[in-house]
């Protein structure tokens, strides 16, 4: 392409923050353009400056960030500015309106008391001469264009009334409501589970056909990108490190940091006994003779002999007839006229020392069955026996003794922690409450090496969770939940926020406790490759049953149900 053909240029850009003592750079002279009506991927772990120079093209940062050097020239409308040397004013008419973005987390992008039409409406009355009648039929038109059901029900409804998918959706059409030049989305499939994640990546390619919209597409899942960027940069530590077309990218990459990005991926085609990280190819950089980590494929006799092992070993877990409703409908006495059912009569065996994955698309039922299951919410009607106990008729005393064994890895770090307690002192207060090892510095101890095996160091320990990202965040849940040595864990969907060396690693401490300590686990996620990966048999929920169970290999090579194959073609295509 021509230089004519740039809509963006960014030239030894460099982006600092002003601390209390110091001032840190995290963005190091970096040079990358935009070329009219394409797709540009960046991709890269977090901390590694993709979203804070995505934020600088539209000066977003805070008052302690500061460029000490770089231009970042946009071809507006109003012809060629460089966007850091711009007042607030002239970023005003540039800002959501030439320039628009779509954030990481929707159901934090919405104002919650607000109606979602209302939000939509704000935006095109800002950035248009339209009337208000006008601007709310170009919602209902955009509402119908991002494909929501039901335009007129979603218009009126509240962020808390809609689920992820459809409040996406909702800021895709606020993005693109003022036709802008340059759309950027920041991790916008991050929190989706695949089918809905294969529709936002059409739509958003859709709509860069019909308008003509060039687009920053920013994500950590190097799977993602490949399906929808035309270019790649690849950022490490504030730096481009690698850059090219997306198939000069991923057929030959030539950076160890970007090796490692595509392999950290758990494949789907085979079985590998460990997942490499980052570390390891850039390790292998300095070793000539390793051009490339090795890892050992689990082979077919190896998995047929751990299935059959697991056949003859002793149930832990007997769920039968499990059923959560919620009421949907009521008359106007206040008497139930018709339930929803989150979970519907679902019955299974887990055996000790098992790894169970449930997939499903959200609202299938999965989180609703694993907190039923520990009774963190009521069951309708059915029973959960684990080692022969009636977990819901167990005394409250022996309930909490069972606990001890009985866990729970949340989906969501930042509500996980109290953001008033030091992280350490978050992993040792389990340990307190059910009196385990001896004394206070027993507990630091154990913390302090229970943080070390999920990837933080010591020096982290009196810091608080506002401190962390989202993936350490979720690194401190999972060490809280290890410092009871429990036998038995549901992971709810609790390596989806991480990047993939960071999930890898916690992948692979996951399966090395569970052969060192004979854990089972119930494996709760959207994406398909990590739950085969890590699981011996896997579940299907639609609709809150299961509507299909087999071993891992089997139901990935030949599913039974068009749901199940639904959902295997959402992450191979």
């Amino acid at each position: 392409m021509s230089t004519s053909d740039k809509i963006l240029d960014v030239k030894d850009l460099s982006i600092a923050f002003k601390g209390t003592n110091d001032t840190t750079e995290v963005v190091h002279g970096i040079d990358f353009c935009l070329y009219k009506g394409e797709t540009l991927g960046i991709v890269g772990e977090s901390g590694s400056g993709k979203s804070v120079t995505a934020m600088s093209l539209v000066q977003l940062l805070p008052k302690t960030a500061s460029y000490p050097s770089g231009s970042i020239e946009f071809d507006s409308s109003e012809g060629r500015v460089d966007i850091l040397t711009l007042e607030e004013k002239e970023l005003l008419k540039i800002r959501g309106n030439q320039i628009a973005m779509i954030f990481q987390n929707p159901m934090n992008s919405l104002n919650p008391s607000h109606r979602c039409g209302d939000q939509v409406l704000e935006a095109i009355l800002l950035h248009s001469d339209f009337k208000k009648a006008e601007a709310k039929k170009v919602v209902f038109k955009l509402f119908e264009k991002v494909q929501l059901p039901d335009v007129e029900r979603i218009y009126n409804s509240y962020p808390h009334q809609l689920s992820g998918g459809q409040i996406q959706r909702i800021m895709i059409a606020m993005a693109v409501s003022c036709n802008p030049a340059i759309l950027i989305a920041d991790e916008p499939t991050t929190a989706l589970d695949v089918t809905v994640q294969q529709s936002i990546l059409e739509l958003l390619d859709d709509i860069k056909k019909e308008y003509k919209t060039s687009t920053i597409f920013i994500s950590h899942d190097l799977g993602v990108v490949k399906r929808i960027a035309d270019r790649v940069l690849v950022m490490y530590q504030g730096r481009i490190v690698e850059a090219g077309s997306t198939e000069e990218i991923f057929n030959n990459p030539k950076h160890p940091y970007t090796k490692g990005l595509i392999d950290c991926r758990p494949p789907t085609n085979r079985r590998i006994r460990r997942l490499p990280t980052i570390k390891d190819y850039l390790e292998a950089e300095n070793q000539p003779v390793l051009s490339k980590p090795k890892f050992k494929e689990l082979g077919n006799s190896e998995i047929e002999t751990r299935l059959s092992n697991l056949v003859n070993s002793e149930p832990i877990l007997e769920v039968k007839n499990l059923s959560k409703y919620y009421p949907k409908e009521k008359n106007f006495l206040g008497s139930v006229k018709s339930w929803t059912k989150a979970v519907d009569d679902v019955s299974f065996t887990m055996k000790k020392g098992e790894t169970l994955g449930l997939v499903g698309e959200s609202g299938s039922g999965k989180s609703t069955l694993g907190k039923t299951i520990l009774k963190l919410l009521s069951a309708t009607s059915g029973s959960v026996y684990f080692k022969d106990k009636s977990v819901f008729d167990l005394p409250s005393k022996e309930l909490k003794a069972l606990r001890r064994n009985f866990q729970i890895i949340f989906q969501n770090p930042y509500a996980s922690l109290n953001p008033r307690m030091k992280i350490g002192a978050a992993i040792v207060e389990p340990m307190t409450v059910h009196k385990l090892h001896k004394d206070a510095k027993n507990r630091k101890d154990k913390a302090i090496e229970l943080m070390e095996l999920v990837g933080l160091s010591s020096e982290q320990y009196n810091r608080y969770p506002h401190q962390f990202s989202g993936g350490q965040r979720q690194r401190i849940c999972i060490a809280r939940t290890l410092s009871l040595n429990p036998e038995f864990i549901i992971c709810d969907e609790c390596v989806s926020a991480l990047d993939v060396s960071v999930q890898a690693q916690i992948l692979n401490l996951l399966c090395d406790l569970k052969d060192k300590l004979n854990l089972s686990y119930v494996f709760i996620s959207h994406d398909l490759s990590v739950v085969k990966h890590i699981s011996d048999h896997i579940m299907v929920m639609q609709n809150g049953k299961i509507v299909e169970k087999n071993d891992a290999e089997t139901l990935f090579h030949n599913p039974q149900k068009d749901y199940t194959r639904k959902l295997l073609k959402a992450i191979y295509d």
